[in-house]
């Protein structure tokens, strides 16, 4: 089967690692033969080249762009496609106006936020929706959120992101982390790896890590991870706070995340929307306890202890604070959340039952 994964924007978020990870699993037994297409190039761009994917950018400059639905089209001629995978509203109405080209392609969209559209755009996903071959969801909420904004719920299917266990595997003898930055051995550290956006709610962290220095004497690092345009604005914040360099640490964009998973104790998830955290469920199989806020898909990872983590309102430091010392104080039950944690991720969260619940999906598309 030869599948075009079609993206406007490759960069080097979740929905990249999605299409990542697809490719990878789809095509190493040689089920899936993948192309990638792209309108702004990025990171994704790089690593489909490096692993011999055909590669090609093709300007996508809006939802109703029929130049780029007939190079769509001609494309996959070109390249014999069977199937586009679309993963935002762009490029999946662009693959579905290129159908009147190349009526044989089908579309297969998989929807990464849980967003309502406005009432313009919910007209147009209720007039697009025959057309629609089959579309995902990577959360139970996304699937009503796509329900509500006009697609019909018979060819919506829910599929869990998922990781693959082994490459997560290992101990925190492999990290350098704590040697880097100078953190003792002995020191709890906790990890925040999300970009630096204003859905990510990196402010309500650092009041609830205040917070936290309130409520305990037990020494703690948070270090917090990536680039974005709010990065600046939280290093103020936390100056502002009085947090120390000591209790936090920025640490920028890093490629090394394995590596920040094993050096770390915690997982912290802080934010506002989620559909389903790729990085939650790395850092969990890489046997990372969790405290995630109660928003969106993060529900369906995590509902309490015996998920391995605790979920938390949102916006509320004293609920963040609280969970963190938990974890802080308490070495047993952070002990016991590692081995749920873990455990979680092989039961729900595997790459393999991803990779096949995923083809399943082309197949229907295909076949009905």
């Amino acid at each position: 089967m030869n599948v075009l994964y079609l993206l406007n924007y490759a960069g080097k978020a979740g929905t990249e690692r999605y299409v990542e990870t697809l490719v990878r699993y789809l095509s190493a037994d040689g089920r899936v033969k993948p192309y990638f297409a792209y309108n702004e190039g990025g990171l994704l761009v790089e690593r489909l080249e490096a692993m011999g994917v055909p590669v090609r950018q093709l300007t996508m400059s809006s939802r109703f762009d029929r130049k780029a639905a007939k190079a769509l089209a001609a494309l996959c001629r070109e390249w014999d496609i069977d199937l586009i995978h679309c993963h935002y509203l762009r490029e999946n109405y662009i693959a579905m106006l290129a159908k009147s080209y190349h009526p044989k392609i089908r579309v297969v969209y998989t929807n990464h936020f849980i967003l309502a559209n406005d009432a313009v755009t919910r007209l147009s996903n209720q007039l697009l929706d025959k057309r629609q071959d089959q579309m995902i969801a990577v959360c139970n909420k996304g699937k009503e959120q796509l329900v509500a904004n006009g697609w019909s719920a018979g060819h919506i299917q829910v599929i869990f992101n998922a990781v693959d266990l082994d490459a997560w595997a290992g101990d925190r003898s492999e990290s350098t982390l704590r040697a880097e930055l100078g953190i003792p051995e002995d020191r709890f550290v906790m990890l925040c790896a999300s970009r630096f956006a204003e859905d990510k709610g990196h402010a309500y962290l650092i009041r609830s890590l205040k917070r936290l220095t309130g409520l305990t004497d037990r020494p703690f690092t948070m270090v917090l991870a990536g680039d974005g345009p709010l990065l600046e604005p939280t290093k103020a914040l936390a100056a502002e706070l009085g947090l120390t360099d000591e209790q936090v640490k920025f640490i920028g964009f890093r490629k090394d995340i394995k590596n920040l998973y094993k050096g770390s104790d915690l997982y912290i998830n802080s934010s506002r929307h989620e559909a389903l955290s790729f990085l939650i469920v790395e850092a969990m199989a890489a046997g990372l306890p969790a405290v995630i806020t109660d928003m969106g898909g993060n529900s369906d990872i995590i509902k309490g202890p015996d998920d391995g983590g605790l979920l938390v309102v949102y916006d509320d430091p004293d609920s963040m604070a609280g969970a963190m010392r938990r974890f802080l104080e308490d070495p047993g039950f952070l002990k016991d959340c590692k081995v749920k944690s873990l455990s979680n991720i092989e039961t729900r969260f595997e790459v393999h039952k991803m990779a096949d619940a995923t083809y399943r999906v082309y197949e229907k598309a295909l076949h009905g």
